[in-house]
């Protein structure tokens, strides 16, 4: 899917992480050539259980700062991930992603906790990603780890007030970013910049 100045329009607003999913059955797969990104902006390759020959790979011809699992990957998958990307790059870090419905069994963690370098956590649906509805954040007041994590899942404007109560609660005291998604494009893919930035500046306005 291409949508390069669409990339260049979310880039203008300075996001921490921008992420492009390569995955051929999303309908959000990129294919397309990037832009230039201000350096300041960490590029993130969204993969489901793809080869590591081919994560490696696609990290090169995008300069990808991150990796974020988004499949069934498991402890000794990236543990290899981690020791090929070495090989090529000491500054990649790997996001692992855990799917969450009405509740989460924490330990599921632990066996992850040398081999990635932040959790993100999503809402769990018929789709790997890209749900758009929420799940039950308080469920994080139980996180066991002091591992950095991202809350992502449905985030969008209706989220702001929710927002501020969850930074301003004992559960986000290890939360490192949010990821928004689908609450803010127009088709798959293309953000609506208008609304982003709308959205940024509420964050800001309550100093989150």
């Amino acid at each position: 899917m291409k949508f390069e100045n669409n990339i260049a329009e979310v880039g203008d607003l300075a996001p921490d992480y921008m992420g492009f999913i390569f995955y051929e059955k999303s309908p959000r797969n990129f294919t397309g050539k990037l832009p230039f990104l201000p350096p300041s902006i960490q590029k993130v390759g969204v993969f489901v259980a793809a080869p590591i020959t081919e994560v490696v790979q696609t990290v090169l011809a995008y300069d990808l700062q991150v990796v974020q699992l988004h499949g069934e990957e498991d402890p000794q998958y990236c543990q290899a991930l981690r020791n090929a990307l070495k090989k090529v790059s000491n500054k990649t870090a790997i996001f692992k992603v855990f799917s969450i419905k009405d509740q989460f069994d924490f330990s599921r963690l632990i066996p992850f906790e040398q081999q990635c370098d932040y959790f993100l956590f999503d809402t769990k649906g018929p789709l790997p990603g890209g749900n758009g509805y929420e799940f039950d954040w308080t469920i994080l007041q139980d996180y066991p780890s002091s591992k950095p994590f991202l809350l992502s899942g449905g985030i969008g404007r209706a989220s702001q007030e929710k927002l501020e109560a969850f930074f301003n609660s004992s559960a986000a005291t290890f939360c490192h970013a949010i990821d928004v998604n689908s609450q803010f494009e127009t088709t798959p893919g293309c953000k609506t910049v208008a609304q982003l930035k709308k959205f940024k500046t509420a964050l800001v306005t309550m100093g989150l």
